[in-house]
Formats: C-alpha cells, sequence, structure tokens
C-alpha cells in the first residue's frame, strides 16, 4: 500500500507520516529530504524559495517513479509533502490505482486564526525547516488553494478546523486504509 499525505506547508504532514511510521511500520519518503539532496548536489537549478509549481514540476515525476516501482517490488510506502499535486492520480496508468490512498490535510481559516501560534511552536518538531516565513494570511491562502483543488478533483481531505490530533488523523487514516 502506498500512502500520500499532501497539504500546504504546515499543516502537519511530516509529523502525521512519522506517526503512522510508529503505528504500521511503514517507511516514508519525505519529497522535502529529496529536494534538499537535489538541491544541495547540484543536480537542479532550483532553491529551497522557489515556488510550489516549479518544485512539483520538477519533483513530482521522480517521486511518480518511486510509487510505481514500490508498487511493482509489493512494498508499503508512505510519501509525504506539499509536492503531490490535487490530480495526482493522472500520472497512473489504472492498475496502479488500487494501491495508493492519498490524503490531503488542510487546515481552516478559523483553526489558522485561533491556533496560529501552536502552528508556528510546532513548525520544526520533526524536521527543522531553518526559515520562518509563515503567516497567517500565507497559510490561509494556501490552504484555500489546496481545497479548492482538492475539490476540483474529488480528493479526499482531512479537515483540520476544532482540533489538531496526529492521534486521531492517525485512526482517521487507519480506517480509510482498511476500507
Amino acid at each position: 500500500m502506498i500512502i500520500l499525505i499532501a497539504g500546504a506547508s504546515h499543516t502537519g504532514k511530516t509529523k502525521l507520516a512519522q506517526g503512522l511510521l510508529e503505528k504500521y511500520k511503514y517507511p516514508y519518503l519525505s519529497i522535502d529530504h529529496l529536494k534538499m539532496g537535489l538541491i544541495r548536489s547540484g543536480h537542479t537549478h532550483l532553491t529551497p524559495e522557489s515556488n510550489v509549481e516549479e518544485l512539483t514540476a520538477y519533483l513530482w515525476p521522480i517521486v511518480c517513479e518511486i510509487i510505481k516501482t514500490a508498487i511493482e517490488n509489493g512494498q508499503n510506502l508512505i510519501v509525504e509533502g506539499c509536492y503531490i499535486p490535487c490530480d495526482w492520480q493522472n500520472d497512473f496508468d489504472k492498475h496502479y490505482l488500487p494501491g495508493i490512498k492519498a490524503f490531503f490535510l488542510v487546515i481552516t481559516d478559523r483553526y489558522i486564526r485561533s491556533h496560529f501560534d501552536s502552528i508556528r511552536k510546532y513548525a520544526n518538531v520533526i524536521e527543522n525547516r531553518g526559515y520562518s516565513d509563515c503567516t497567517p494570511e500565507r497559510l490561509i491562502a494556501e490552504n484555500q488553494k489546496v481545497l479548492k483543488q482538492c475539490e476540483a478533483n474529488r480528493q479526499k481531505v482531512l479537515l483540520i478546523d476544532k482540533e489538531y490530533s496526529v492521534e486521531v488523523d492517525t485512526q482517521k487514516i487507519a480506517v480509510e486504509i482498511c476500507k
């Protein structure tokens, strides 16, 4: 089984992937790690500050081939990152799709406004981002954009509105995996 965890920045994708790794012992791939490896090794002209669309166009085809390889070898894998497009399924032949479950984390405007300090506080809980360009306005815009794209592509959204708990979300995903 391949589990895709996507969404805007600061939604807890990496923390959720870590929780699923601990629960199911599935390895996970952070697309941010792939990005930084390619940037640091000089294999791309892109930078950590490049826009999400450019980075997605560059990284997603590589990630697709990793996913296909895992499916072909009967391996489980969690892939997380903001570089998973909402129309991801269009990049796979139909025989790959039953082995992939995708979840998009989206934080509501209300949650961002009332919990912004916590969002910033936990921004580096799993990985050190090394930067702090997070503002409520930016998070709201990014999450609204992801939500609209998910709705247009009929993607499963885990909406974070009143409470955010990795344990709760891990349970939601566990139920979906078993369906």
